[in-house]
C-alpha cells in the first residue's frame, strides 16, 4: 500500500483540509493497471479517515490519464473469469467511490484523457481542463465496453452525447468537451493550477455540512445512483465483454499497431 509520498497514486493533505490525489505513471500517460487501482482505493480509505473539505485529483506529467493500459487490460483478459470480474469490480469501485464521496471533488485535466479517464472526470464535482486537453471514450475501438462509466458519463454529458461519443470513440478537443458539460471550464495550461486554487477557495467558502447535504440530494436523482444490483450486473457485463473474441482482436490489433479486422480497409491514393 502506497504511503501517499510513492507509488502509482500520491496524495497529501494541506493545512486547509484539502486533500490532494496525483495519479503518478506519467511514463504511460498515467494509464490505470491493478497497482494504480488499488492505490486509489488505498488513497480513498486513508483520506476518509481525515475527512477533507475537498479533493483535488491530477495528473503527474503531461497527461491526465489515458485510460487502461493496454498490457496490463489483455493479460486480464487472459486470466480466469474470477480474476477478470475481479480487476472490473476493482476498476468500477475506484469510479464509483470518487463519485459518491460525500465532499467536493476538482479534477484538473491536461493532455490525454481517454476511457476510464473521461469517467473518472465524470465522476467529479467540477472539472477544469486545460486548453491542451484531448478526451476520447475510447473503449469501443479495442472491443471492449466501458459500461462502468456510462452511468457517470449519462450524469456529466447527458444520454444524447454519451449516445456519440461513446459509439464512436473519436477523439474531441477541450473546447468541445466544455460545450458538452464533461468539463466545466478551459484554461490555458500554465493556469490550470491557478484555476483550480480559485474554484477550492469558492469550496472552502462554503458550508462543509451545507455542501455534503446538497452533493448527497444531487445524487439521489443521478443515472449513476444505483442500487447494488445494478452495480454489480454493469461489472459483470464489462468483465464479459473484455474475455470476448472481439476484445481479444482489438486487444491484440492495439498491441501489433495494426487496424482490427473489422476497421475499414485504406484506400491508396
Amino acid at each position: 500500500m502506497s504511503d501517499g509520498k510513492s507509488g502509482p497514486v500520491l496524495w497529501h493533505i494541506d493545512d486547509r483540509n484539502v486533500a490532494y490525489v496525483t495519479l503518478n505513471r506519467p511514463e504511460v500517460y498515467n494509464a490505470y493497471n491493478g497497482e494504480l487501482l488499488a492505490g486509489l482505493h488505498a488513497a480513498y480509505d486513508a483520506l476518509a479517515a481525515k475527512n477533507p473539505r475537498a479533493v483535488v485529483i491530477a495528473g503527474n506529467g503531461k497527461n491526465f490519464q489515458a485510460g487502461a493500459d493496454v498490457g496490463w487490460l489483455n493479460a486480464t483478459r487472459q486470466s480466469s473469469p474470477e480474476n477478470n470480474l475481479k480487476a472490473s469490480r476493482l476498476t468500477a469501485e475506484a469510479v464509483q467511490r470518487l463519485n459518491l464521496l460525500p465532499v467536493p471533488t476538482l479534477a484538473l485535466v491536461q493532455g490525454a484523457c481517454f476511457g476510464g479517464g473521461t469517467g473518472i472526470v465524470a465522476a467529479c464535482d467540477v472539472v477544469i481542463a486545460a486548453d491542451n486537453a484531448t478526451f476520447s471514450i475510447a473503449e469501443v475501438r479495442v472491443g471492449v465496453a466501458g459500461t462502468i462509466i456510462i452511468p457517470q458519463l449519462n450524469d456529466a454529458i447527458g444520454l444524447r452525447q454519451v449516445r456519440r461519443y461513446a459509439l464512436t470513440g473519436e477523439r474531441f478537443d477541450a473546447r468541445q468537451a466544455h460545450r458538452i458539460g464533461l468539463v466545466h471550464e478551459v484554461v490555458p495550461l500554465a493556469e490550470l493550477t491557478a484555476a483550480g486554487e480559485r474554484i477550492v477557495g469558492h469550496l472552502l467558502a462554503s458550508g462543509p455540512e451545507a455542501v455534503a447535504q446538497t452533493k448527497i440530494a444531487a445524487m439521489r436523482s443521478a443515472w449513476s445512483h444505483l442500487d447494488d444490483a445494478a452495480f454489480n450486473a454493469l461489472i459483470e457485463s464489462h468483465s464479459a465483454r473484455r474475455q470476448s473474441a472481439e476484445a481479444a482482436e482489438g486487444l491484440g490489433a492495439f498491441l501489433e499497431k495494426r487496424p482490427p479486422r473489422w476497421a475499414p480497409a485504406k484506400v491508396k491514393g
